[in-house]
């Protein structure tokens, strides 16, 4: 290790790594840098309190594992009717990245207890009405065939319907027609509880910084980067001296990475969204379901916007979510400042900013809709899933902000609804902008940094990365027998082979104690 002094104390650190945000993305890269190259030193400055407490929290997303299991906006239907299924199974194959990692870092001691961050849970597609049954048909002919999607069902019956979805099913008019889409392989994950597992391991390498905000950087003559780090509770500044820094901090990246000065952040901008959850608080509703289903989104919605009724399995404990409703901050964390917004505008990125609006009326318009809804426009929403629905079975819960990005396209700008990594043609700085897939996906996300900035390194890396991740560089959907091989070994290292068939009541005392695996 390369630290020279402790950040509390106000001296000048020199580490090898700098990672600015304790969420899910700096923790695997951090994670993944350690495996690696063990004796490089890792410092992370995160300016709240805890990790994983902005988005990666687990009542701050629905911990999907977003494999396009059961995400309609995954599938779009095309001008001629038919699907298309091109991003379901590339961001599927992304998910089995990331989950070959977490199965080989359980087996490698670098994470403990898999049953505290992931657990099995049907991911499920609901639709109503004919047109939709249609389009949901047509999603079903052309994903089962496919060697990630083996095994997904598709269910018309109303007396199935009623079996495996009984909160959905009581009080439901099935005069109106349902359609299921049903995969039993899908998992709940706790990324909030990974994190915190990934960041314990980090700390083997150096420190984890609580209460510190990187206020500016300056890249340096000879290549590294000073930052200025301050303590959020004495006041105190330190200057930190790294080789590389990873900005991970969520919304707040976007305005690290436009200190930084690095020509590649020029002409991104960013466009927040804020979102809430209804959380149960019934508990016989919570043990009457056990799924995660995804409806279809409203026009004009912002694919992160998609209704679902998720089940959680967040400290041992089942929970049911139902969300999301959208709304609207100038904030760009959910304990971020009004300014953010104002602040991120600069000359570079003025007018792709300013284009948006014209473009992006049906999106405005949705959100104008969100925000005029009351306590009753909420429950009707729910209604749609929970036929009897009330609302005092419900709270409300704000589950932040989500920076959706805005990237420069000739004289205007384009909104992007996905993550970008942005790094300095040297290789020195990187950062994460955007929100969704998001987590699900950090593993190929942070492999692409590791790719793109320790080229050299990242050659000699690939033995290792390969035995972490036995599919790095196959497609698993064109490997059948490869696919059920790794399938059936992360299964069982992970605790999510679950071969006997529950109802919902059964699934959520189980739930509730989790067997150690």
């Amino acid at each position: 290790m390369s630290e020279s002094a402790n950040p509390r104390d106000g001296g000048v650190i020199t580490t090898d790594i700098v990672l600015v945000g304790a969420g899910i993305m700096s923790a695997t890269l951090g994670a993944l840098i350690h495996r690696l190259q063990p004796d490089w030193s890792i410092s992370v400055f995160e300016r709240l309190d805890a990790a994983a407490a902005e988005s990666s929290d687990p009542w701050n997303n629905a911990g999907t594992g977003h494999s396009a299991l059961c995400e309609l906006n995954y599938t779009p239907q095309t001008a001629d009717g038919d699907v298309d299924i091109t991003k379901a199974l590339h961001i599927n194959e992304q998910f089995q990245v990331s989950r070959q990692f977490w199965a080989n870092s359980v087996e490698s001691g670098v994470l403990r207890r898999p049953e505290e961050f992931i657990n099995p849970i049907p991911h499920v597609s609901f639709v109503h009405g004919e047109s939709n049954i249609d389009y949901l048909r047509k999603r079903y002919d052309k994903l089962a065939g496919e060697t990630l999607f083996k095994g997904m069902e598709y269910i018309t019956d109303p007396v199935e319907f009623t079996k495996r979805l009984p909160l959905m099913s009581a009080g439901r008019d099935f005069a109106d027609p349902v359609a299921l889409n049903w995969f039993d392989g899908g998992t709940d994950v706790d990324f909030g509880a990974l994190t915190q597992q990934l960041l314990g391991y980090i700390g083997h390498a150096g420190t984890v910084n609580f209460g510190h905000a990187v206020t500016n950087l300056k890249k340096q003559s000879d290549g590294t980067w000073i930052l200025k780090v301050k303590n959020l509770r004495t006041k105190e500044t330190s200057t930190v001296k790294a080789g590389f820094v990873f900005i991970g901090a969520g919304g707040g990246a976007l305005h690290l990475l436009q200190k930084s000065g690095i020509k590649e952040a020029k002409g991104f901008g960013g466009f927040p969204v804020s979102g809430a959850f209804f959380r149960c608080t019934n508990p016989d509703l919570i043990d009457d379901h056990g799924a995660k289903v995804y409806g279809k989104a409203a026009v004009g919605a912002p694919p992160m916007s998609v209704p679902h009724l998720d089940t959680r399995v967040i400290n041992g404990k089942a929970g049911l979510l139902f969300g999301p409703y959208a709304g609207w901050s100038p904030k760009f964390l959910k304990e971020g400042k009004i300014t953010d917004l104002p602040a991120s505008i600069k000359p570079g990125n003025l007018l792709p900013m300013m284009s948006i609006a014209p473009k992006e009326f049906g999106l405005l318009k949705y959100l104008i809709s969100e925000l005029a809804a009351g306590p009753a426009d909420r429950v009707e929403t729910l209604a749609e899933f929970v036929p009897r629905a009330q609302g005092e079975d419900w709270e409300l819960i704000v589950a932040g902000q989500r920076v959706q990005v805005i990237r420069k396209q000739g004289r205007g700008g384009v909104l992007e609804f996905g993550t970008a990594v942005i790094a300095a043609e040297d290789g020195s700085i990187a950062g994460l902008l955007g929100a969704s897939p998001g987590a699900s996906t950090a593993v190929p996300a942070m492999l692409d940094v590791l790719q793109r900035c320790f080229p050299k390194h990242y050659e000699a890396w690939q033995p290792q990365l390969s035995d972490m991740i036995p599919s790095l560089g196959h497609k698993l959907n064109d490997n059948p027998r490869l696919f059920e091989q790794i399938w059936d070994h992360t299964s069982k290292v992970l605790g999510l082979q679950n071969t006997v068939e529950t109802t919902p009541n059964e699934r959520g005392a189980h739930l509730a104690t989790p067997s150690t695996v």
